[in-house]
């Protein structure tokens, strides 16, 4: 059984985009708003989870929602390409408003005493407080800037769930832990590249905390209607899903697949129910510790540990990228649940070194630790997703989207908030321990995981399955 790779690698270029936005906005926005505005880390959580809270009810009905439409076409392409238009007009207009304020804080001493401040705490807290001030006594351009971060991610929130769905949809079951590699191996493609462009500006640069940030954002909008117009120009999403549906009744692959018919029917049974759930708290809870981490890495490297958060990022990337493919593979052969609980010792491993991370510690100590994260991450990641998915019939791949979603941005929604307040005692203490715990209590759940699950492939008539590349 083959993988079609040139047909999965196209369709790989929306997540691309997406990953090459949330890149971006997870580098810029918590600065942002601590140095530009002055918001303490936990008002900048609460800031940090709208696009979460948003996504927990606009990922689902726009999954089921693309489900049920269709066009010209096809069911996913629409939502994609009237939300990356409107993601990438707004995300530029929010720079414009930054640059607003910024213009405030530059007629004052802010910035060189952010400057002075260096590594130590206290004097740049004391900085953000007088930032803060300056905020309060006159709100209005916050009150903007949230208004129009508000249009992007609502923006971005109306195509996440198609843009996913679509590689089920093209993709038979027993092939979508490798598609689902895939698909990530673009994301990651994204990310690096919008990492590499935030070296070249230099962004974790202390004297640029207060720099303007349009011309940053442009090239990263640049990068996205790159992967948007590569994706809308070859994309055939009718023709490929027409393609799978028919191999799937030609070579019975449900029943191959699946001992137990698990996609029949309009309801789960019971059994599978609780597999679902238990699959969904695993990924809430795993999520829950990556993004603690992830929505304030920026501010940590940069202002506690003294570090530059691209060069380790990078590292995470790379890890990723190299593990994606063979993580696919070794799912195929011992099964997702097995992989993804190595995936969560590895990553819970990782963050549990991160704990004696100091500002005295060498920086390079930190790229061995990010490239664990990076492969335990992919490995979780990419079979995570398809054993949701495996649960769903025929027609509601959208929705199971949906539902994988509002698990991982519930959590989401949760992370910032509850380690921003966490933060703001000692972020020194608790950036990594509240992550390692997180991780390490998603491992408790997917033992119980019983359905969802991928048998070993079966050769034969099935090994020239998406050899074709039309």
């Amino acid at each position: 059984m083959k993988l079609n790779y040139k047909r999965t690698i196209l369709v790989g270029f929306a997540f691309f985009l997406i990953s090459a936005f949330w890149q971006a906005y997870d580098a810029i926005i918590p600065r942002i708003l601590t140095n530009h505005f002055g918001l303490p880390q936990s008002w900048s959580g609460i800031v940090m989870s709208l696009d979460n809270i948003l996504a927990v009810f606009m990922l689902p009905l726009f999954g089921a929602l693309s489900d049920k439409s269709e066009s010209r076409l096809g069911k996913r392409k629409p939502f994609i390409f009237f939300g990356t238009v409107a993601a990438v007009i707004s995300f530029v207009i929010l720079t414009l408003v930054d640059n607003y304020q910024l213009a405030r804080v530059s007629l004052t001493s802010i910035p060189e005493e952010m400057a002075a401040a260096g590594k130590n705490d206290v004097m740049i807290a004391e900085v953000w407080d007088k930032t803060l001030e300056l905020t309060l006594a006159n709100p209005l351009p916050l009150i903007i800037f949230i208004g129009v971060l508000l249009v992007v991610l609502i923006a971005m929130a109306t195509f996440r769930s198609p843009a996913v769905a679509l590689m089920p949809d093209v993709t038979v079951k027993p092939l979508r832990s490798k598609g689902n590699a895939i698909i990530n191996l673009m994301g990651a493609a994204g990310g690096v590249l919008v990492l590499v462009l935030g070296m070249i500006f230099k962004l974790s640069a202390t004297e640029n905390k207060h720099m303007e940030l349009t011309g940053y954002v442009l090239c990263v909008c640049a990068i996205m209607l790159l992967g948007f117009i590569v994706f809308m120009v070859a994309v055939k999403e009718k023709k490929w899903a027409r393609e799978m549906q028919e191999d799937t009744e030609r070579l019975g692959i449900d029943e191959q697949s699946q001992p137990v018919n698990e996609n029949k029917g309009v309801k789960l049974g019971k059994a599978q129910l609780r597999s679902l759930m238990l699959i969904l708290a695993s990924v809430a809870l795993w999520y829950v510790g990556y993004n603690s981490v992830t929505s304030k890495y920026s501010v940590y490297a940069t202002d506690i540990l003294g570090f530059s958060y691209e060069g380790t990022l990078i590292v995470a990337q790379a890890a990723a990228i190299i593990s994606y493919i063979p993580v696919g593979a070794v799912a195929s052969k011992i099964g997702r649940k097995k992989t993804i609980l190595a995936g969560i010792v590895m990553l819970a491993a990782a963050f549990l070194v991160g704990n004696f991370i100091t500002p005295t510690t060498p920086s390079f100590v930190m790229y061995p630790v990010f490239a664990l994260a990076g492969i335990g991450w992919a490995t979780i990641n990419v079979n995570s997703f398809p054993m949701v998915v495996e649960l769903a019939k025929a027609g509601d791949v959208g929705k199971y989207t949906g539902y994988y979603y509002t698990a991982s941005m519930s959590a989401q929604i949760v992370a910032p908030i509850l380690s921003g307040f966490l933060y703001d005692i000692s972020m020194r203490i608790f950036f990594f321990s509240f992550a390692t715990l997180f991780v390490a209590l998603s491992f408790v759940t997917m033992l119980f995981v019983k359905h969802g699950d991928s048998r070993p492939e079966k050769q034969g008539a099935l090994e020239s399955l998406g050899a074709d590349d039309d």
